[in-house]
């Protein structure tokens, strides 16, 4: 059962309450979420990822596995076990968000005049790999197939009025947004209310790189995904080989927690895209990440 509801909550995240000077501080004199990004870009090596997709798809020809289904897994199981990446900050107050989800953009069709369309992935403790690999097809099928997302409608309903009036009802909506009063059938799919947004740039033969963070609703992480190819990796005895890769670009709120909780977190991510079977482990079961030889060597 979850807590009791206080002064000072909303209905997506609880207040914050017991923090530093610091962190109190900070969204008072730095209102602003895109006035406080931090980036951050990591290469992955997918040789293991890429064996391990191989081995899924022989057992599931229908609705093949992919490494995007592996990043938004791997994604959502950080957050889960580094609470802090799912905090955010409205009306210069710091909250910790009810639930974990992931959102990204799906396009209809590859085409310069094709529409698109929202998804929006909601996780628990329980969430395992395979969860997010049917809602992931479920999702894509719906959208190619004509379904409209309601956050899509909503903005349809906003386009279809008046200018002035859409003007004035979407600053009304924007105050809203602040306290946290937007209602839920107007942000159901918003991407900016997830727990981390995912763009897969690598889909479209684009690069990794930044993406802002908005003002708008409650995202505080957004990960842009690069082209998977082979690039070099050098060993521990300077020999290079090429391998199977992609390059990841974060972008967070360095408002929610300090560097060094970044630093585990992108090492966590890292170690379970290297090791993707313990993907099909529940969300929120902890991994030890940190004693392994691969990631004592990166601590070092």
């Amino acid at each position: 059962m979850s807590a009791k509801r206080r002064i000072g909550d909303r209905k997506d995240g609880k207040l914050i309450r017991d923090i530093d000077s610091m962190h109190f501080i900070m969204p008072i004199i730095y209102p602003n979420r895109c006035d406080n990004e931090a980036f951050i870009s990591e290469r992955i090596d997918l040789t293991s990822a890429m064996s391990f997709i191989y081995e899924k798809n022989i057992e599931n020809p229908q609705y093949r596995y992919n490494v995007f289904q592996l990043v938004v897994a791997a994604l959502i199981k950080t957050i889960t076990l580094r609470p802090k990446m799912n905090r955010f900050i409205a009306n210069k107050n710091i909250y910790q968000r009810n639930k974990v989800s992931a959102s990204f953009v799906i396009k209809k069709q590859f085409s310069d005049e094709s529409k698109e369309g929202l998804a929006f992935i909601h996780a628990t403790q329980d969430t395992v790999l395979k969860d997010i690999h049917d809602e992931i097809f479920r999702q894509v099928t719906d959208c190619r197939a004509g379904k409209q997302d309601a956050s899509s409608d909503a903005m349809d309903m906003f386009k279809k009025m008046p200018r002035c009036i859409s003007k004035l009802l979407l600053n009304i909506i924007c105050f809203l947004d602040r306290h946290g009063k937007v209602p839920a059938s107007l942000i159901e799919t918003d991407p900016y209310y997830s727990s981390v947004v995912i763009t897969n740039l690598g889909s479209i033969g684009l690069h990794s790189g930044y993406h802002h963070l908005t003002n708008w609703g409650t995202n505080s992480v957004f990960a842009a995904l690069g082209e998977i190819k082979k690039r070099p990796f050098y060993d521990d005895d300077e020999s290079v080989q090429m391998r199977w890769s992609i390059d990841i670009g974060i972008t967070i709120d360095e408002r929610i927690a300090d560097g060094y909780y970044y630093s585990k977190t992108i090492k966590l991510l890292k170690y379970l895209l290297e090791n993707p079977w313990l993907l099909e482990q529940p969300a929120g079961k902890e991994v030890d990440y940190e004693t392994s030889k691969q990631c004592q060597g990166a601590l070092a």
